[in-house]
């Protein structure tokens, strides 16, 4: 068993119900078993314009945009662990989750997110469909604030969950998907524990 620490789970596709749903909640299941608290967020059903480029949150440390980051960002601040998932699209994350990413920089102005560990889920329509470079695109993310990075870990060690699916449900037969998926939240949590003791 480990620490109670909290997770949030961060689903970056505009398909409510679909593959990246189900592997970032596999992801999660995993980290409960481990006595972890989790919360998901649905980026397709969340409203979230794009950055403006204001600089506004320069001077306040707050976005001047008002929708529903603020929460967002709230939740994601603080967790001590987040897991990110996105489908593949032209290789890489989804628009939904790209604002996120871009108006996360209330976040970096005191590094917020410093030493919360990070973990990235991404699903092709392939097995080579642009996965690592979807995940590499949120990891990326994640080390401009200062996160702590981890993959699905042994036996497999991938960059995080790898999953593959094109029609909604598809993603739940696959196997490599689950394992790489279920392992990443389980590295998420334990390292989260150990780094908050």
């Amino acid at each position: 068993m480990i620490l109670l620490v909290k997770i949030t789970g961060i689903v970056g596709s505009p398909r409510k119900g679909g593959n990246t749903e189900f592997l970032v909640n596999s992801a999660l299941k995993a980290a409960e078993e481990l006595g972890a608290e989790t919360e998901i967020i649905y980026l397709g059903s969340a409203e979230i314009e794009p950055c403006i480029a204001c600089d506004i949150c320069k001077s306040t440390g707050e976005c001047a945009i008002y929708d529903d980051m603020p929460d967002i960002l709230a939740k994601i601040g603080s967790s001590q662990g987040l897991i990110i998932g996105s489908p593949v699209y032209f290789g890489s994350v989804t628009s939904q989750l790209k604002m996120l990413i871009d108006r996360s920089r209330p976040l970096r102005m005191d590094f917020k997110l410093k030493n919360i560990v990070g973990g990235a889920i991404s699903v092709g329509g392939s097995r080579n469909g642009g996965q690592e470079t979807t995940i590499l695109a949120i990891q990326q993310f994640m080390l401009i604030h200062d996160m702590v990075i981890v993959g699905d870990g042994a036996p497999l060690a991938h960059y995080g969950g790898t999953g593959v699916g094109v029609a909604i449900e598809k993603g739940e037969h696959d196997e490599a998907g689950l394992e790489t998926s279920r392992n990443l939240g389980r590295r998420v949590a334990e390292l989260a524990s150990e780094i908050s003791k």
